[in-house]
């Protein structure tokens, strides 16, 4: 029997995310080279991550993880919680799985996202050299690590004069049009050859239970409702991220929903419950997250606070030869899952393989629950 977890939430030692968090990732971003945004007309494999799922991968619902304690308690749950019957049955109206995106669906050695923004400073300065030589564009293109520098307020400044002044759906068309050339800057595999084989099964063994699958990470929402129903069979309204303030605006062409430069919200840490709370209504029953920047332990012990059962799922980057090895400086984020008993998964451990097969979208909406699709729109 899966026991009800009742424990105290842990105290993450870490500030709320902010201004400082949106500049941090920036620096992620620039370190790994602006230039490395740009796609090639090839395309390149990704590096070998552990060969095909085993033979009896058509019985098996999740067949890229190896039989072990955190598979087991994966399918015990999911059983436990969706047979009739069962004393820890969950009607379906309170199925709700929710998972982090970047490091935790695919992976975010830099983030998907970060590179986008360093792309379209690039791209727009290159488009209108006018606009290059104003600032914080021209600052920024001489010496972007020298520009991040400068504070919280210069990231910011940054942040609203790419992301702000624009329509959602023009910023989410020029979004896929990047994710449908954009390579890793280090394999050079496109974006979407990072997506994680093994939480693909598990996000399409959880809807076949009669579990909603929603995304809840930092990155904005406007980006991450690109691709999610493409990469995961998310649905767009099952997407909670940062955002811009929007409004609503009526022109002589039509009208549109425009992101003001300003940011409204930044869904990190402790926000990522409050964000949860405002656009669901009730705790997830299943929560996901990933040892990296110690933003999803608020979000794992939100979902571990429910009356009734729950289950929080840890993924741990340890896997340097097929993935990447990196943990937190504290190690705040397995301190919590030791002491609160979470399920830890060992990427090096319990996954057979780590990635999709490279460049297969048509398989990777199968896996995620949805029929095949041509290519996303350019």
């Amino acid at each position: 029997m899966i026991a009800a977890r009742r424990l105290s939430r842990p105290q993450s030692r870490h500030a709320n995310g902010g201004l400082g968090a949106w500049r941090r990732w920036l620096i992620v971003a620039v370190a790994v080279g602006c230039a490395a945004c740009a796609g090639v007309s090839a395309p390149v494999s990704a590096p070998p991550d552990g060969g095909a799922p085993p033979a009896s991968a058509a019985a098996d619902p999740l067949p890229s993880w190896r039989d072990g304690p955190a598979k087991q308690a994966i399918l015990r749950f999911v059983r436990d919680t969706t047979t009739a019957g069962s004393p820890d049955f969950v009607a379906p109206a309170d199925r709700i799985a929710i998972f982090d995106n970047d490091g935790t669906l695919w992976r975010e050695d830099p983030r998907a996202e970060l590179l986008f923004v360093a792309h379209l400073a690039r791209a727009r300065a290159d488009a209108d050299p006018k606009l290059g030589a104003q600032s914080p564009y021209r600052e920024f293109l001489a010496d972007p690590r020298g520009y991040l520098q400068r504070g919280d307020t210069a990231a910011l400044q940054l942040l609203h004069a790419v992301y702000g002044n624009t329509a959602v759906e023009s910023f989410q068309d020029e979004a896929r049009r990047f994710l449908a050339v954009a390579r890793h800057p280090r394999s050079r595999a496109p974006l979407r050859d990072g997506i994680y084989q093994p939480m693909l099964e598990l996000l399409s063994h959880l809807r076949a239970q009669g579990y909603q699958t929603w995304l809840c990470a930092g990155s904005t929402a406007d980006f991450m409702r690109a691709f999610a129903t493409d990469y995961y069979g998310i649905a767009p309204q099952q997407v909670i991220g940062s955002r811009l303030a929007l409004r609503f605006r009526e022109t002589a062409q039509g009208n549109a929903v425009w992101r003001e430069p300003r940011v409204d919200s930044f869904n990190d840490k402790e926000n990522k419950p409050a964000n949860i709370a405002l656009q669901i209504g009730k705790r997830p029953v299943f929560a996901a997250g990933n040892v990296g920047g110690a933003g999803d332990i608020a979000m794992l012990a939100y979902s571990q606070g429910r009356r009734g059962p729950s289950f929080q799922l840890l993924i741990d980057h340890d896997d340097a030869q097929r993935e990447s090895a990196y943990t937190e400086p504290d190690g705040a984020s397995l301190k919590a899952a030791a002491a609160h008993r979470w399920t830890v998964v060992s990427m090096r451990r319990d996954w057979e393989r780590v990635f999709v097969a490279p460049s297969a979208p048509a398989r990777t909406r199968e896996l995620a629950g949805q029929p095949p699709a041509g290519p996303a729109a350019p």
